[in-house]
């Protein structure tokens, strides 16, 4: 295997992912540009790959010795903020859902049987002050407002064995993390194809009969959390789960698990299914501690297996730990770089795009043949280390 270096990544993401003409025209809306847009974009990109997602470090970069290497020429912050706030969403929506589609015809999912989508929301970005329309009050104890942050929506592809988050949505003081939802999830199925995934998992925030129906009507089966919203549904798995043995046993990795499935608990008055499969099951760990949960969903039983169940259940975890977690504490989500209600909303697409195009590039190019799959910080140490190789003339 070559080493990687952003050349490489980015001809990775030209040719293989078939990306070439959106990094050329990612959707500047710039009416005088004294910069191309290319070269702007492209910067923007690598300080996600580099983690140097501010604009003052990509700036940094673009006026370093490393710039050649990079492909990037010198501008400052400025030009960075001034070419966001142009820079149109709808293109970069397009080339996440597109790189992802490639990535199925390349047979980047043939190791699984079910496509799963993720949904769930997070707060990020705080500041002192309310600068935009998304900014909304968190309040202490007392209702006093402490300051301001901003809330979002993620989606992205989960049960794969690669977590790739594919768009957001954000809503501000007078909208919801459900209504936020359901439109990003129309978006997202219209965008992708109806035939693409196979199920949608949530937590139980978006149980309700409406968002269902909307995962239903795009082709979608369902795998949601099952808790005390649903009191009635609840309590009648509860007492007829805690009478019984449970229905399989079986070990996942170190830990032992108990399962118990059943497909007739009736609906309720809102939700047009027959009837609602319950699965409930207790995970015992090694260290003595048990985590217990009860899942509803509309796969039928001859279908899909309760194992299969568990395991699309404990899929929802891939937003959490390798979508809002990576995406704060390594890729920048947490930092504002220029708090214009557009430049926000394309930097966290960006930051969508990059972790998706880094996971492709990481574990499934790299790791063709015997290669190992490289580690995150491992790959963004190389890229690092080919900055101070020297880079050959181009004499195409």
């Amino acid at each position: 295997m070559r080493e990687p270096s952003p050349r490489r990544l980015k001809k990775y993401v030209e040719k293989c992912l078939r990306l070439k003409a959106y990094l050329h025209a990612p959707g500047d809306g710039r009416t005088q540009p004294r910069i191309p847009a290319a070269t702007l974009f492209w910067a923007l990109l690598l300080g996600q790959f580099l983690r140097r997602s501010s604009f003052a470090g990509i700036e940094a970069l673009a006026r370093s010795s490393a710039r050649r290497a990079l492909e990037i020429s010198r501008f400052g912050n400025d030009a960075l903020g001034y070419f966001t706030e142009r820079l149109s969403a709808k293109p970069t929506r397009r080339a996440a859902v597109a790189a992802v589609r490639q990535a199925k015809r390349n047979k980047a999912f043939d190791n699984c049987r079910f496509i799963g989508l993720a949904i769930d929301g997070t707060g990020v970005a705080r500041s002192r002050q309310k600068v935009c329309r998304w900014c909304r009050p968190y309040r202490n104890q007392k209702r006093e407002i402490l300051g301001y942050h901003h809330k979002l929506v993620m989606i992205s592809v989960v049960g794969t064995g690669l977590t790739l988050p594919l768009d957001v949505e954000p809503y501000g003081p007078r909208d919801s993390e459900y209504n936020a939802a359901r439109r990003l999830l129309r978006r997202t199925v219209k965008n992708l194809g109806r035939r693409f995934a196979d199920y949608v998992v949530v937590d139980g925030e978006f149980a309700r009969a409406p968002f269902l129906h909307d995962a239903n009507d795009l082709g979608l089966y369902v795998v949601a959390r099952l808790k005390n919203n649903l009191p009635e549904l609840f309590a009648a798995a509860q007492k007829r789960f805690l009478r019984q043995a449970p229905h399989q046993v079986f070990r996942y990795g170190k830990d032992w698990v108990e399962i118990w499935d059943a497909d007739d608990f009736d609906p309720w008055e809102t939700l047009r299914w027959e009837t609602v499969r319950v699965v409930r099951y207790r995970q015992h760990r090694p260290d003595g501690t048990v985590c217990e949960a009860y899942w509803l969903t509309d796969f039928p039983r001859q279908r899909v297996s309760r194992r299969t169940i568990f395991r699309m259940a404990k899929s929802r975890w891939e937003i959490e730990n390798q979508g809002f977690n990576d995406a704060k504490n390594r890729y920048g989500l947490e930092h504002i770089c220029h708090h214009e209600r557009h430049s926000v909303l394309v930097v966290w697409l960006l930051t969508c795009l990059a972790l998706t195009l880094e996971r492709l590039y990481r574990i499934r190019y790299l790791h063709r043949g015997t290669h190992p799959i490289l580690e995150a910080s491992t790959l963004c140490q190389l890229l690092w280390l080919s900055l101070s190789r020297p880079v050959p003339d181009d004499t195409s």
